[in-house]
Formats: C-alpha cells, structure tokens, sequence
C-alpha cells in the first residue's frame, strides 16, 4: 500500500503543468464538496429535530398565543419560524383591525386579515426553504463538472504522451504506461469528487423536499386554527412584539 502511494505520488510529481492543474482544482472540488456535506448534513439532521420537537409542543397548547410564549424559549426551526412569523403577522393585522362597526366592513377586514396570513405564511416557508438550500446546488455543479474536468486532464495527458512517442521514435510500453497512467489518474480523481457529490446531492434534495411538505402541511393546519379562532367573536390574538 505504501509503495503504491509512493509510486502514486512519484508519478504525479512527473505530471504536465496542465494536468498539476486539473488535478489541484479537482482537489479543491472535493474539499468544498465533502465539507458542504458534513455542514449541510448536521443542519439538515438539527432542523428535523428541532422541528419534530416544536409540533410536538404545538399540538399540547391550548391556544396560539401559548404556542408563540412556548416557541420563543426553544431553539428556532423551520417550523417554529414559520409559526412565529405567521403569529406576528396575524398580530399585526388584528391590532390594526379596529373599525368593524358594520358587517360588511367585518367580513372585508377579516378577508384582508387571512389574505396578508396566507402570504406570510407562503413567503416564510420559501425563506426556510432557501435556508435549507443554500449549498447544495455546488455538489450538483461538482457532480456535473468533475468528471470532464478530469477527462480534460486525461486527454491532454494522452495527447503529451503521443507527442512524446512521436519525438521518440518509440512506442513501447515502458515509453508510453507512464504517461498514460498519470493522464488517467485525472479521470479517477474526477469520479471520485463527482460520485459522492451526486449521492449527496440527490439526499438532500429528497430530505428537502420532505421538509418543504411538512411545512405545507403545518401551513394548512396553523390556517385552519386561525380560520376557526378569527370566526369566535371573543378570542382575539394578543399582540406580538418581535424581538
């Protein structure tokens, strides 16, 4: 094993300047690449569980208002966010909701109320979506780009090898392994950041789009609360302050 790392590193050190290059950017490819995974990975991991956490303590309140008391003291989540900013939001609207002297200004105010909720609620959850998605279109980029990169590298490679041969007059196989072998190397080194970047990729994007149901699925509940406690005259939402 040794001996193969030292001949690996024997035969690199030998490499063409185009090659070296190929090679380092497909190096730093790999480093970003798999330091976005771990990142993206423990996020990932904290935002289930933070969110499973907040729906549990969601569904054990007795109104919205001790929701929001409770939410604050836990640690943000998708979903606390996008309960916290929709509350705040409805706040708003209720405190700013003060003339309902005839029916039909009611129901105008109540129309325009549940209006301003649903966009908020809508632009929340785009925003988290966003958050939970920022990186992981580079491993896709990686996945995409790195094994033509390497396969760049390996025909430049081949290509200085057959100039070599034609200099040489000789086209044995001690002439032209090394080469071939070096040139190569930049193929392997370009799979090896595109395989792992492509299966991280395709699970993250399948745990993302996993969250974005579970908070298309808390929106339409935290809407039908609202809806049912906007129609009781006498349960109206305190006030919010954001901090």
């Amino acid at each position: 094993m040794i001996t193969e790392t030292v001949g690996l590193f024997y035969m690199l050190s030998g490499a063409g300047p185009v090659v070296k290059f190929v090679l380092l950017l497909l190096l730093f490819f790999s480093i970003t690449s798999w330091a976005i995974i771990f990142i993206k990975y423990r996020y990932i991991r904290k935002a289930y569980k933070e969110s499973a956490d907040f729906t549990d303590l969601f569904w054990q309140c007795r109104n919205l208002a001790d929701a929001f008391t409770k939410a604050k003291a836990l640690k943000p989540s998708p979903v606390s966010r996008v309960f916290m900013t929709t509350y705040m939001e409805m706040a708003r609207s209720n405190a700013k909701d003060k003339d309902k002297q005839t029916l039909s200004k009611g129901r105008l105010s109540y129309i325009q109320i549940m209006g301003n909720v649903q966009r908020t609620i809508n632009r929340a959850i785009n925003v988290e979506i966003r958050r939970i998605s920022q990186l992981v279109p580079f491993l896709a980029t990686a996945g995409n780009t790195a094994p033509f990169i390497g396969l760049f590298g390996t025909v430049w490679g081949i290509m200085n090898t057959f100039q070599g041969i034609g200099l040489s007059g000789s086209a044995s196989l001690a002439v032209v392994a090394p080469g071939i072998s070096e040139a190569l190397v930049a193929t392997a080194a370009g799979l090896a950041v595109a395989i792992p970047s492509v299966i991280a990729y395709n699970y993250f994007v399948d745990r993302i789009k996993i969250m974005d149901s579970e908070l298309q699925s808390f929106a339409a509940d935290l809407l039908n609360i609202i809806e049912r406690d906007s129609l009781k005259p006498a349960a109206p939402v305190a006030p919010a302050k954001e901090e």
